[in-house]
């Protein structure tokens, strides 16, 4: 457990000095504050990172804005599920990696300047990525999502909303052969999908709109793949349009602030196939981390431009604000704490 430190004077301590550490905690929706704790100690088979970022994504939004079913305050340094960073100190029986080395992986208290992870659920980070930010979360699942859709060459597979994720799944949809239809609410966004390898995009105002475009490119058969990133109640009507029939839908939006519904008859009159695409074992994680890191080495996943916001921590509210309201020119955030 994460001692926090309660300091008489006004003035801050000196960061890493006498073991402390600065963290970021969510105390109520849209408030933060930073405290300052001990610094953790790695057990054994772990390892603990000094954090060097960490990215910001859609999943976080609720536990920002707050839901009724969230407790605050949030425990420190969370919901920071994608910090990339150095090796600071290992536990005993950590035999793979050693103080320095750069890694990223699963750890969820990484909006701080240090967090303990499984040294088994993280990844090292090659020399060639050493200036790049590498938000394993994000990147893994997309290897995941793209895994468990098995697109086939020459198939049309429309991509619903184009954030960090979307961009990454375009990509990858477009080296395994699709042709890739991207849609999304913002102008910006869709700019970006063309740069990603779209070969067309459509903004999402009308589904019937979009339907009857995607209908006449496709022949009038629809998408085989339809792949929904909102995680919104929109996304999934949309993909219910797009797919063909015996067609699927892959989910890949998170959805944890309240529930969906679908169109259940038109799902079975096109006898689709539905897969959930986010994989909770650390073994499929970390397995696709490594993809992601040899996608990115091999040039067939770029991501450097996908980062386009960077904050302090100090400005971390700002931040969440921007990733809720989306302005033009945003896709990924990432925080920057050494």
């Amino acid at each position: 457990m994460i001692e926090t430190i309660n300091y008489v004077n006004s003035s801050a301590p000196v960061r890493h000095q006498h073991h402390v550490m600065q963290s970021i905690q969510i105390v109520k929706p849209r408030e933060v504050k930073t405290i300052f704790t001990r610094i953790p100690e790695p057990g054994d088979n772990e390892i603990r990172i000094q954090i060097e970022g960490c990215g910001l994504n859609a999943a976080h939004i609720p536990i920002w804005e707050g839901r009724e079913w969230f407790k605050y305050p949030y425990e420190n340094g969370s919901p920071g599920n994608e910090g990339y960073g150095y090796v600071d100190k290992v536990g005993e029986n950590v035999k793979h990696l050693k103080v320095g080395d750069r890694v990223a992986g699963i750890s969820f208290s990484a909006f701080a300047d240090f967090d303990i992870a499984k040294a088994s659920e993280v990844v090292k980070l090659p020399e060639s990525l050493k200036s790049m930010p590498f938000p394993a979360d994000a990147l893994s699942s997309a290897m995941n999502i793209i895994k468990r859709s098995n697109i086939l060459p020459g198939q049309h597979v429309a991509i619903i909303g184009v954030g960090f994720l979307g961009a990454l799944l375009i990509q990858l949809a477009k080296a395994a052969g699709a042709t890739v239809y991207a849609i999304s609410k913002r102008p910006y966004s869709l700019s970006v999908a063309s740069l990603m390898g779209a070969d067309r995009t459509f903004l999402m105002e009308n589904v019937f709109t979009v339907e009857k475009k995607i209908q006449q490119l496709t022949l009038a058969k629809g998408c085989e793949c339809v792949i929904e990133v909102t995680g919104k109640q929109a996304g999934l009507d949309m993909a219910t349009s797009l797919v063909s029939m015996r067609g699927q839908i892959v989910i890949a939006g998170l959805r944890q602030d309240e529930s969906r519904s679908v169109n259940i008859q038109t799902w079975n009159w096109k006898g689709i196939d539905i897969i959930n695409a986010h994989d909770r074992d650390p073994k499929e994680f970390i397995r696709g981390a490594h993809e992601a890191i040899d996608a990115i080495v091999s040039g067939k996943l770029h991501i450097a431009s996908l980062f386009t916001h960077y904050y302090t921590p100090d400005k971390i509210a700002e931040a969440f604000e921007a990733m809720v309201n989306k302005p033009d020119g945003f896709i990924k955030a990432i925080i920057l704490f050494n």
